[in-house]
């Protein structure tokens, strides 16, 4: 995707052909900060801070975290720690173990000295395949879009809830909620993106809108108790979200929120669309509800609020009464029966052990 003119990943390898670069999303939209890792520790400190968000740039930022450590040592038993520190980062998103495992298989099967190569060779590889099914998203995605487009009497723009980021910032590129938006944008398509804000820590203010924003397509900020409204005065054509984690019978867990825009959508007959990489389905897991682990941040990010002040200097703010208790859960579950369709690299099912299982036979036994 584009920033001012020129073209950028959502991680990449530095110019000395080792070191790896991100975007800091934490200084998004006030500073556009490229950060430098050069350690495995550095890495994963990223992961957890958030610098690098979203459960399919967590796994390909992973896979050069783990390259980076068997820089310093390749052996079996840094291999095995790299692992543990690294899975440990985040404990919702699914990609993350995915990427981890896929690197470990790959790597293991070479002898220590010739492991840091085949390590890059790998993350690279789980990189580009990223991208091409977050391209792919956006093509099944578009379709939904058309749709909506055609029942409107191509008379309006079509109009779209998403919740939190789910676009190229939070993916190698493209995205995958917002990745049929930018293919519509690009089509010709008018669209309007509904952006929630997504308290706490306001990934939809601060990201998805000046992702929307860098691309040219037209949006509107809310915040996020106005989703229902909206769609009672039937201002909302579908939602599009995107998942961190998605059980093989079509639960999903994503930001803190989305199981209520699910249900609005449901009362106000909108259609609650999921989109997702096929890396983001744990396979192992049928119950969202009792299975799926929610991550619990700190209070710091429910009492206090960072923005940019009138002079121009980015501050942060007690939002509370000092001592005031505060519980963060990062996540919920919206059950399958919520969701309308799911949307992936392989085309778009119903959010159902059936629906997943006609997209990926390999997995169905």
């Amino acid at each position: 995707m584009r920033v001012a003119g020129e073209e950028y990943r959502g991680v990449w390898l530095g110019e000395d052909g080792w070191s790896v670069n991100i975007i800091d999303q934490t200084r998004l939209p006030w500073d556009w900060h490229v950060a430098r890792l050069t350690t495995r520790a550095e890495a994963a400190e990223a992961i957890t801070a958030m610098r690098v968000r979203g459960a399919p740039l967590i796994g390909a930022t992973a896979a050069y975290g783990l390259c980076l450590g068997l820089r310093e040592d390749a052996s079996d038993s840094a291999l095995a720690r790299g692992y543990d520190e690294l899975l440990a980062t985040r404990p919702t998103a699914v990609n993350l173990r995915w990427a981890l495992d896929a690197m470990v298989a790959d790597v293991g099967e070479h002898a220590p000295p010739e492991r840091p190569a085949a390590a890059y060779r790998k993350a690279q590889e789980i990189a580009d395949a990223e991208v091409e099914t977050g391209r792919r998203i956006g093509e099944h995605g578009l379709a939904l879009i058309e749709a909506a487009y055609e029942a409107a009497g191509r008379q309006r723009p079509v109009n779209v809830l998403t919740h939190c980021n789910a676009g190229w910032l939070a993916c190698v590129d493209w995205g995958t909620a917002l990745a049929p938006v930018y293919r519509a944008h690009d089509a010709g398509i008018p669209v309007h993106v509904w952006v929630d804000e997504t308290r706490p820590r306001n990934q939809g203010a601060s990201l998805t809108a000046w992702e929307l924003g860098q691309h040219g397509v037209p949006h509107t900020l809310v915040a996020d108790n106005a989703g229902g409204h909206l769609m009672q005065q039937g201002r909302v054509d579908l939602c599009l979200v995107g998942t961190d984690r998605t059980t093989r019978t079509g639960d999903v867990a994503n930001k803190i929120g989305t199981y209520l825009k699910a249900l609005a959508a449901r009362a106000n007959e909108v259609p609650f669309y999921v989109a997702l990489p096929g890396s983001t389905i744990d396979w192992d897991v049928a119950d969202g509800l009792a299975e799926i682990p929610i991550e619990e941040r700190g209070a710091e990010e429910v009492t206090h609020l960072r923005g940019q002040t009138s002079a121009g200097e980015v501050a942060t703010v007690r939002l509370c009464p000092e001592g005031t208790a505060a519980a963060n859960p990062a996540f919920d579950v919206t059950p399958a029966e919520l969701v309308s369709k799911l949307v992936t690299e392989r085309g778009v099912c119903e959010a159902s052990a059936g629906g997943l299982a006609s997209l990926y036979p390999e997995r169905s036994g």
